[in-house]
């Protein structure tokens, strides 16, 4: 908690870029909510603790925002290393939660095509619609939504702006609350039809446009052998979007119960396709015993797959030296899952990261992308506004059923504790709707509510 906070001081002090939308609202206090109304919102107090308390509700600030009242939010396997203190300037007391969707309560005076009363789910990014990327439906790169410079200085560009998700993306305020300001509403929303339920629609504002991203970015072209490392529902899903695409096999690379778990969920019509893959079996590193990487190539002809791709992150270490570093501040994240990419795929072959990677790596094969050819793709923050609409109406002719990721439903008052058992990997929760007091009946055939 230390190292966020005072990177978040040094970004403070320093000062933000001069930008088109108010930053830094990453609650609703001071001023900036209404002092008259609270609600519930999951709220940041430090590493590894998260809490549901009662806040402002937030009020319109700008002449183009849309408050949104949640009808719909979950976990990602992202807000968890926020959890875990990896991303930096978080603040305590900042309002979490990146997907959501919910009906409109209020707009802006300059905000034409978004009504009252009708449902929407949110982008977990925040785009203007007008800028160089925006122009291009890459928006998760906007360049007029994050002002942060510490982010720039990092990268040599920032990102777009985030909900919910530390103010290195523009500290705004996230959905896993009763209310949220939408900034920009007018661009940063998509309706939801009368014919797609709540349980469907909120996956459109992050699982499912970056899974299909992962797999269009990377390319996985018809016969394709894949190899997935991570079996959380972006995994499992990118699987789902590279069978769409031709794979002729998935490996998915993850432990127990994960990889039962996508067993369990996958298309019957594709079971000889998915073979699974326990890390936790085999050894890493420079060995001579069984590794992830001799696998891979005695599963593909000795060769090795045509692609992989990194749904699972770079906070993950394996063996103590990584554990070591990181702990130290000597590197960011791990290498190791880059690496098993890397050597695992065949010569000229494409390896993809779409997992969570804040920073530095030390001892990353860069030899073997040289000699071999490889293809690193980092695939970025999947850029939703591409991929929103088509996905939808993949969702509407029901080709793409996003409820095959869902294992369970909560409530908001208890996200909190849902945080903790997603983080234990308890009751094999995969991933989860919460509800809020204004949800719309359960859909038929998503998962009954449990309560903590």
């Amino acid at each position: 908690m230390a190292t966020s906070q005072a990177a978040y001081a040094a970004e403070q002090a320093i000062g933000h870029q001069k930008q088109e939308i108010m930053q830094d609202v990453s609650n609703y206090e001071g001023g900036l909510g209404d002092s008259n109304e609270t609600m519930k919102a999951l709220v940041w107090q430090g590493k590894m603790k998260v809490e549901v308390v009662d806040v402002q509700k937030p009020r319109i600030l700008e002449n183009r925002d849309v408050i949104l009242r949640v009808t719909g939010t979950t976990v990602c396997g992202s807000d968890l290393h926020l959890l875990h203190g990896t991303v930096v300037q978080m603040k305590k007391g900042d309002i979490l939660g990146h997907e959501f969707c919910g009906i409109v309560d209020q707009v802006g005076p300059a905000v034409t095509n978004i009504k009252v009363g009708k449902r929407y789910v949110a982008a977990f990014q925040i785009t203007c619609g007008e800028c160089f990327y925006c122009k291009q439906k890459l928006s998760s790169q906007c360049e007029r939504t994050n002002s942060n410079t510490t982010a720039k200085a990092m990268y040599g560009a920032q990102s777009a702006g985030f909900f919910g998700y530390s103010h290195f993306t523009g500290g705004f305020a996230g959905g896993q609350a009763e209310y949220v300001r939408v900034p920009m509403g007018d661009v940063n929303l998509l309706a939801i039809p009368d014919d797609v339920p709540d349980e469907k629609a909120l996956y459109l504002s992050d699982v499912l446009p970056t899974a299909y991203s992962a797999v269009k970015d990377t390319a996985v072209y018809p016969n394709d052998q894949v190899a997935i490392f991570g079996a959380g529902p972006i995994g499992q899903m990118a699987g789902i979007f590279a069978l769409g695409e031709g794979a002729s096999k998935v490996i998915v690379v993850d432990t127990e119960p994960r990889l039962s778990a996508i067993q369990q969920r996958w298309p019957v019509e594709h079971k000889n396709k998915l073979e699974v893959l326990d890390y936790k079996k085999l050894s890493f590193g420079v060995t001579n015993k069984e590794t992830v990487v001799s696998n891979l190539k005695k599963m593909c002809q000795g060769r090795g797959p045509d692609v992989a791709i990194e749904c699972a992150a770079g906070e993950y270490a394996k063996g103590w030296m990584h554990w070591l570093e990181m702990s130290l501040g000597a590197e960011t994240d791990t290498s190791e899952i880059l690496n098993e990419m890397v050597e695992g795929v065949r010569n000229y072959g494409r390896a993809g990261v779409t997992g969570v990677y804040v920073g530095y790596t030390n001892h990353f094969n860069i030899g073997s992308v040289m000699q071999r050819g490889i293809r690193l793709i980092g695939n970025g923050q999947a850029p939703v506004m591409k991929y929103w609409e088509g996905l939808l109406e993949k969702i509407r002719r029901g080709e793409l059923d996003p409820t095959q990721m869902l294992s369970h439903r909560y409530r908001l008052e208890d996200i909190d504790k849902a945080y903790y058992k997603f983080d234990a990997h308890e009751d094999n929760i995969q991933k989860v709707f919460v509800e809020t007091k204004f949800s719309l009946p359960r859909a038929q055939g998503t998962p009954e509510l449990t309560r903590l």
